[in-house]
């Protein structure tokens, strides 16, 4: 057995449903309608963390340029083209080949250049890939080893780099929501996406990304107003969906 796979956090249940549902990610009305209802309040929470990370002007055209961007689980590209529009050298990874080639064609439909690879986090760090950020959105909760996971992740970030991890916490609550009503009252997405007991409690996460050897420095909910019918960034509610922010010590 070879080290990479020694270190195999890919969960093959977790992958065939995402491939399933591939060839819908860039339809806004889709199974992915709950991430397009989500990602501009995503994106407002990634361009802060990072241009006050590395001091860049959010307003100019491209704020991200000269940066190296992992999007870990990248999907159909939904905050990858965002990055690179934004200047950020881009390389999107996701485990479940059939997400890849949609990606690949909807960037190119864009006109943008981005490297979307059929790989995971440890198969990127036996390649010796660095990075300066790593967007790891939604993903935790569909890992078999999380801790394995995040240490691949904090092996591929440069010294001073940022992770921002984003997942959904477990509780009664989160319970309600991802579970039965996304997926069984509003059937945003198929039965059986979300596994409850795979969500991770703020505290846990904190831990993890404690013992990978990454510093978190903020977090934050994301929280869905349903009479507004719209994402707000909340400093306290992070009681279904929030976001951390992490880095690694110079």
């Amino acid at each position: 057995m070879s080290a990479t796979e020694s270190r195999n956090t890919i969960d093959a249940a977790e992958v065939a449903k995402f491939e399933a549902m591939a060839a819908e990610w860039w339809d806004p009305n889709g199974k992915f309608k709950p991430l397009h209802m989500l990602n501009p309040t995503r994106l407002e929470y990634i361009v802060e963390q990072i241009t006050a990370e590395f001091g860049r002007d959010r307003k100019s055209l491209k704020p991200l340029e000269g940066l190296r961007l992992l999007d870990i689980g990248c999907g159909g590209g939904l905050l990858s083209e965002p990055m690179a529009r934004l200047g950020a050298d881009v390389v999107g990874a996701d485990a479940a080949a059939g997400n890849i080639p949609v990606a690949q064609i909807h960037a190119e439909q864009s006109g943008l250049t981005i490297d979307y690879r059929n790989t995971m986090a440890e198969a990127l760090v036996d390649e010796g890939e660095q990075f300066d950020v790593i967007l790891n959105m939604e993903v935790i909760e569909h890992v078999a080893e999380p801790q394995v996971f995040l240490n691949a992740c904090e092996a591929l970030l440069k010294p001073g780099g940022l992770m921002i991890c984003s997942t959904l916490n477990r509780n009664a609550k989160s319970y309600m929501v991802a579970i039965i009503g996304a997926e069984r009252v509003m059937r945003w997405l198929p039965v059986g996406t979300h596994e409850w007991q795979k969500f991770i409690t703020p505290d846990e996460l904190f831990a993890l990304i404690g013992e990978a050897g990454l510093e978190a420095v903020d977090r934050k909910g994301f929280v869905f107003n349903p009479l507004l019918w719209s994402w707000s960034i909340s400093e306290r509610d992070l009681s279904v969906n929030y976001v951390t922010t992490s880095i690694k010590p110079a």
